[in-house]
């Protein structure tokens, strides 16, 4: 090696220097935004299961650059809710997505019943339009029918969304050059905001593979295909979750094996908590409700930005990211969990790195964020119970052979089943007896709710004949079940139960908790546009997750979704 004299280690230092400077110069440069020029890319990110308070309850453990960076970047709305009754997955998807009330946009529930065939739906079921991946098709078997008695279609397209969502309107804005996409592990996450003009993928539980269907796309891009070659999912073969910090540093270390968790297919309730073998029967499964299923979305959601160009003109595109890992971590364990609380520990690094990633590839100045939840989470009732408060789980199953169900049966002249089903939150009466007997449907419909509301579990029970001629009192509880109601796909009566009363049924398994209550447990989200020319600040104010999209819209300078019932918010778009 040469010597190096003084002179050549001052020449040295001037060269650093410059570069620095040249590279600072460059950022400078690179992060100077016209605060009336568009986003190139604008990105929507859903935490399934989200309550409002989960990132702050553990946000002193977090990073600066996961859930952080909206904290102390973003227009933060710390007082955002749902305002619909049945706060379930793609109800609150299709709200966010549509800017619209569930009574406009159509999803009122993860099934409901098709009274013309007869038969449970899924909600973006579509026997049109099958799985491009066939050895993926039972994918959501568990998601579709709690009851398990119906074979479903794998086929699945935004059809039954009955309104347009923001990434349709961006899409016909720009005379379809706007490249629009939604990845989720579930299927009805990504397909909601991908709309009826985007790309939906997601993640099979079967085959380990993200995939779509043919309403999407005629054979797979080349590049899916070789993410897909690539197993990602067999990363974590014969691998544990463990706990990410010692476990004197969580809030719920003490916890880490609740009576009321689930141990599902031997996942234990317990860290660590193992994957097993990549060919395992529920290997996939467990992945889910674990961060890693979150981990792969983001993965996959990467591979869509870089192999899509997104971001990369000066036309605006969208990608919605749902993660789904939060919503299975919450069913099993609870809110309240050591699992919950390492989870969401792992999303903060998921995210931390994904926001990297956008920067470094697009850039956080080029780049809108929108963060949110499609519904938030109650309390375990054992949890509740635990600490000294009351709370009870509901099954219904038997309804229709309580004894004043039966006294109804007997006043009308029914000699079979009157209550036909119930899928939670609605109850469906026997219409072909009730037709046969020639009784008044709305009749009938009181006689029951009469009947149901009278339980102590009840707080209310309301016919969709009065719903359907409005003559309901407009109460803040039943303005949100006014909100839900689609006189085509309702029930005949929506139970409200009172608060700290779950059903515990999640896909026909009996589980820690269950969302889906009008309850501000249930309705508390946080929303948070971040990144662009947004600056930070913190509104007290209440407003409804439906005021994202017609605020996007606003910012676009396009026009708003065709349903959209929803506000402006005026923080986000001062300049």
């Amino acid at each position: 090696m040469l010597p190096i004299n003084k002179a050549h280690l001052k020449l040295l230092t001037l060269f650093i220097c410059l570069f620095i400077v040249s590279c600072q110069n460059k950022k400078a440069e690179h992060q100077t935004v016209d605060s009336n020029a568009k986003p190139k890319l604008i990105v929507q990110i859903t935490i399934d299961q989200l309550r409002g308070d989960l990132p702050l309850r553990f946000m002193d453990k977090m990073s600066e650059n996961g859930f952080k960076y909206f904290y102390t970047n973003g227009v933060v709305y710390n007082n955002a809710h749902h305002a619909h009754s049945n706060t379930e997955t793609i109800v609150g998807h299709a709200s966010l997505a549509t800017g619209a009330y569930p009574s406009t946009h159509g999803m009122i529930a993860n099934v409901w019943l098709n009274r013309e065939t007869g038969v449970l739906s899924y909600n973006i079921e579509d026997p049109r339009f099958s799985l491009l991946s066939a050895d993926a098709d039972v994918n959501q078997k568990t998601e579709i029918d709690p009851t398990q008695k119906k074979a479903r279609s794998s086929g699945r397209s935004p059809a039954n969304i009955k309104v347009s969502t923001f990434s349709d309107e961006l899409k016909l804005a720009s005379n379809g050059k706007a490249k629009v996409f939604g990845v989720s592990v579930k299927d009805r996450g990504a397909v909601s905001f991908a709309g009826h003009t985007g790309k939906a993928f997601w993640f099979s539980k079967k085959s380990g593979e993200f995939v779509t269907s043919n309403y999407y796309y005629k054979s797979y891009p080349e590049w899916v295909k070789s993410w897909n070659a690539e197993k990602h999912q067999l990363f974590y073969a014969d691998t544990n979750w463990e706990l990410s910090n010692s476990i004197d540093s969580y809030l719920f270390g003490e916890n880490d094996n609740q009576e009321w968790e689930v141990d599902l297919a031997g996942f234990g309730r317990t860290f660590p908590h193992k994957f097993g073998k990549g060919d395992g029967k529920y290997y996939n499964t467990l992945l889910t409700i674990s961060p890693a299923g979150d981990e792969i979305t983001s993965k996959f959601a990467q591979s869509v930005i870089t192999n899509e160009k997104l971001g990369q003109d000066d036309i605006t595109d969208f990608l919605s990211v749902s993660f789904s890992s939060t919503d299975y971590v919450g069913h099993m364990f609870g809110p309240s969990s050591l699992e919950m609380e390492d989870n969401l520990l792992r999303l903060d690094k998921t995210l931390a790195q994904f926001i990297q990633f956008i920067d470094e590839n697009v850039g956080l100045e080029n780049t809108l964020i929108v963060l949110s939840a499609d519904h938030g989470s109650p309390e375990a009732p054992g949890y509740l119970n635990s600490l000294g408060m009351e709370a009870s789980t509901v099954d219904f199953s038997q309804l229709d052979k309580d004894p004043a169900i039966e006294r109804l049966k007997q006043r009308f002249g029914i000699g079979q089943e009157l209550i036909s089903e119930f899928f939670p939150p609605y109850l469906y009466l026997n219409h072909d007896v009730i037709n046969e007997r020639k009784l008044d449907l709305s009749e009938v419909q009181k006689a029951v709710a009469e009947e149901v509301a009278k339980f102590k579990i009840v707080e209310h029970a309301v016919t969709s004949a009065d719903l359907n001629a409005g003559s309901i009192p407009t109460t803040n509880v039943l303005q949100k079940v006014i909100n839900n109601h689609d006189p085509r796909r309702a029930g005949d009566i929506y139970l409200v139960f009172k608060p700290h009363s779950f059903v515990n049924n999640f896909d026909g398994l009996h589980v820690a908790s269950y969302h889906g209550s009008v309850w501000n447990y249930d309705t508390y989200v946080p929303v948070i546009f971040a990144g662009h020319t947004i600056k930070n600040k913190t509104i007290h104010r209440r407003i409804e997750t439906v005021d994202i999209a017609p605020t996007l819209s606003a910012l676009m300078g396009i026009k708003p979704p065709s349903g959209t019932d929803g506000f402006l918010l005026p923080e986000v778009l001062e300049k």
